[in-house]
């Protein structure tokens, strides 16, 4: 079996690798949900992870698909660039560290060798141990270079840093905006519109877990605002949107993510958000509401009803304060059902680069459709909550 030390892709090793696609196909969800039920026996590395993802086979699924699609590409990874961004912006966000490495690629190689029985032979697992630290090795280094970026950027921190929920105000019926400041007072990590805090939390009577929350403020020094909804029966959101948080402490990590908007902008944008989805987009709505920017911008809102529309009064203010250069559209699924992507592309302008960002269903339909209804595929951004799914499958 391959160690740390064994990383090199031979063309024997990419061989073995394409040959395996076949039972990849076939068992990759039972091979990851092995290697989860493996890797989370540990408690220090269970609480990095949602353990709702866990029971709906969301992250087992998620993996599985990345795991294909390496094995697909392992021959030319270029082409997985921006997956491998993804997974390293959420790395860093839950302060995923070197030294987890080994305890993943001990929990993936024993559960390919229990799924796969006598088939998984000693050539099999040394090459898929070979693939496993050459990827690794590329994460590594990314992840080091946007910690040392953190630590070193004005107001920036390495590691946990301890912050108080100063305040709590509701956004709408489902979703309540928490007031984040440092509990030493010092400046913060000004954050680029769009990213995200890694959240350390100890909720009483469960224990500690981890989550991620977009920012839902402008850019500022003093501190942070994340917009949670309220899930049913959902301990964290219980727990965040209830009047018992305000004045506690909680650890954040350094603001995260490359959902952003571009440092050029060129044309029109779009921003279609379905529920919760409207969190990343906040702050660069708040951006590009500015007295100097020119840009027209076309928002489109789907939620459930006027009462679970989150931040559906900013917008408002938004539209009014730009004398309506970002326009506004909002879609109540209560009344007018769910919208197709032909709906969608007939509320953009033309040469829009559009945003996108809800659950996973509601993104698979536009990130499917859009490109024939008139918007291409170049000219989609999106972001998706909890382990990519495959939303363009």
């Amino acid at each position: 079996m391959s160690t740390s030390a064994d990383r090199s892709l031979t063309p024997e090793v990419i061989a073995i690798i394409k040959a395996t696609i076949p039972a990849l196909e076939a068992h990759g969800m039972s091979i990851t949900s092995e290697m989860y039920r493996r890797l989370l026996a540990d408690p220090a590395i269970a609480e990095m992870f949602d353990p709702t993802h866990q029971s709906t086979g969301m992250q087992p699924r998620a993996l599985a698909m990345a795991v294909l699609a390496y094995a697909k590409n392992i021959d030319n990874l270029g082409v997985l660039g921006g997956a491998v961004e993804r997974i390293a912006q959420k790395h860093v966000s839950l302060e995923i560290q070197p030294e987890h490495y080994p305890h993943v690629a001990t929990a993936l190689l024993g559960a390919i060798s229990a799924v796969l029985g006598d088939a998984a032979t000693p050539e099999i697992l040394d090459a898929w141990g070979r693939a496993y630290w050459a990827l690794a090795d590329i994460l590594i280094g990314r992840e080091h270079q946007l910690y040392d970026s953190s630590a070193h950027t004005e107001g920036g921190w390495t590691g946990w840093r301890a912050f108080r929920i100063a305040r709590a105000t509701a956004e709408c019926a489902t979703v309540t905006s928490l007031e984040l400041e440092p509990v030493d007072g010092k400046p913060v990590i000004s954050a680029v519109p769009g990213q995200y805090l890694g959240v350390d939390l100890d909720i009483p009577g469960h224990g500690r877990t981890r989550r991620n929350y977009s920012i839902t403020s402008s850019p500022n020094r003093t501190g942070y605002r994340i917009s949670v909804r309220h899930v049913q029966n959902g301990v964290v959101s219980d727990w965040l949107n209830s009047s018992a948080c305000v004045g506690t402490q909680l650890l954040l990590s350094p603001p995260a993510g490359n959902f952003v908007l571009p440092e050029k902008i060129e044309g029109p944008l779009g921003f279609i958000c379905a529920g919760i989805g409207i969190t990343p987009m906040i702050g660069m709505l708040e951006t590009l509401a500015g007295p100097d920017v020119t840009t027209p911008v076309q928002v489109v809102q789907v939620a459930h009803s006027t009462e679970t529309a989150p931040f559906a009064a900013r917008l408002a203010e938004l539209s009014h304060n730009t004398a309506g250069r970002i326009r506004v559209v909002t879609r109540l699924t209560s009344e007018d059902g769910h919208p197709t992507a032909a709906w969608v592309a007939e509320q953009l302008p033309d040469g829009v680069s559009a945003y996108l960002c809800g659950p996973t269903g509601f993104m698979r339909d536009m990130v499917q459709g859009l490109p024939g209804a008139g918007v291409p595929a170049n000219r989609l951004r999106y972001e998706t909550f909890g382990p990519d799914t495959g939303v363009t499958d």
